[in-house]
């Protein structure tokens, strides 16, 4: 077992991968050690070499009594850095190592090189971490194992893998009572809401969309405060590398290894083509869109506002009013009836053309498309009409 000593305190570590590979730190939760990246760290070996730390109190590092804090648990991670000869390392931390993460990027910021903050919060109610750690103090970790695994995976997750929910519900039991009420204290004690906006690393900040300790709302989206954070959603509740390790390791090989140019290329093409979505289909509806945006559809969301809004809608060669003409001809010929109701009614409320010229589009679809189809545009196109009058 690969140890360093830190202050008299052993601390557990492990490196892979091939030397020639950037390393990325890997730090894990609360109650989990460095087994919590297991599913995950094939699918990234290729890319990197991976650092993964028992942090302190947890695995094969020491326990020792007393209360943990952030800046300790950073420290213990440059020491490990140091020990391995490694001076800059991207750092990916779940939970409390997202915390960590955070901190060493404040406190040691010429050791990190990047970011990935997952599922992971810079602030939590420090009322409730007391309570759990009195608990811990009090009746050992087996009186909160399974509060914990509870919040740790999804029930749909633990109803076809009981044997991950037994495992993880097993570490937490045989973790030492003083390494898990330490490592409460470290979270109960957090400093970072008001100093997260001078980290200057770039940073990606990951959610899942069943997790219920860190959720995008009132977590997530606070550490977007980060200059230039960028920020993907995954599938499952608080511990992505084992409910989606497949998508977390997409997420952070796209985000550590991908050219920064086409980054740059693929984000300003999306604020134009989101300028122009606004522009032909109001704020309303864009607004709604982007609110129902869920990890299975943010990439082709993506996709569309940058090729089809940016790429086409923001071309010289004609007028919105035409293209919005068009769009009717095309979708009405096609049946493409959704389609066509969101172009109308947002091209009526929004002054795109009027009902005459909508009428026209649809007698020139019955002669070179058929009547059928513009029978049924017409019929769709009245039902929105009347809805717009009665609105009015």
């Amino acid at each position: 077992m690969a140890m360093t000593m830190r202050d008299g305190i052993r601390l557990h570590w492990r490196l892979e991968g091939a030397a020639d590979r950037p390393v990325l730190v890997l730090l894990n939760s609360i109650g989990t050690d460095m087994s919590l990246w297991d599913r995950t760290v094939p699918l990234l070996l290729s890319a990197f070499r991976l650092l993964r730390i028992d942090t302190r109190g947890a695995g094969g590092s020491d326990a020792p009594e007393g209360d943990y804090s952030l800046s300790m648990l950073a420290d213990d991670v440059v020491a490990i850095l140091d020990d391995v000869g490694v001076e800059r390392a991207a750092v990916a931390g779940v939970s409390l190592g997202g915390m960590v993460a955070m901190q060493l990027a404040l406190d040691h910021p010429a050791r990190v090189s990047a970011l990935a903050l997952i599922c992971t919060s810079a602030t939590m109610d420090p009322a409730a971490w007391q309570s759990r750690i009195d608990t811990v103090r009090a009746q050992g970790t087996a009186a909160i194992a399974d509060m914990a695994v509870g919040r740790f995976l999804s029930p749909g997750f633990v109803k076809h893998h009981p044997e991950v929910a037994a495992s993880l519900r097993d570490g937490i039991v045989r973790q030492a009572d003083a390494g898990y009420a330490g490592a409460g204290a470290a979270i109960r004690d957090m400093a970072l809401a008001h100093r997260i906006a001078t980290i200057t690393q770039p940073t990606l900040v990951v959610t899942a969309t069943l997790d219920i300790s860190t959720p995008y709302a009132g977590h997530g989206e606070h550490l977007l405060s980060i200059a230039g954070a960028r920020h993907v959603g995954v599938d499952g509740a608080h511990l992505p590398p084992i409910e989606a390790p497949g998508a977390l390791a997409a997420a952070l090989r796209t985000f550590l290894c991908g050219d920064a140019a086409a980054n740059t290329a693929a984000d300003t093409l999306f604020e134009a083509g989101l300028r122009n979505r606004r522009r032909v289909l109001g704020d309303a509806w864009v607004d709604t869109s982007l609110a129902k945006r869920t990890p299975f559809t943010a990439d082709f969301q993506a996709m569309i506002t940058r090729i089809a809004w940016a790429e086409i809608w923001g071309r010289p060669g004609l007028d919105d009013r035409t293209r919005r003409l068009l769009v009717l001809a095309i979708t009405c010929a096609l049946g493409r009836w959704e389609e066509f109701a969101l172009h109308v009614r947002a091209g009526l409320r929004e002054g795109g053309f009027t009902t005459d010229e909508l009428k026209e589009v649809l007698m020139q679809t019955a002669i070179y498309a058929g009547v059928p189809a513009a029978n049924t545009g017409f019929a769709e196109a009245q039902k929105i009409i009347a809805m717009l009058e009665q609105d009015a």
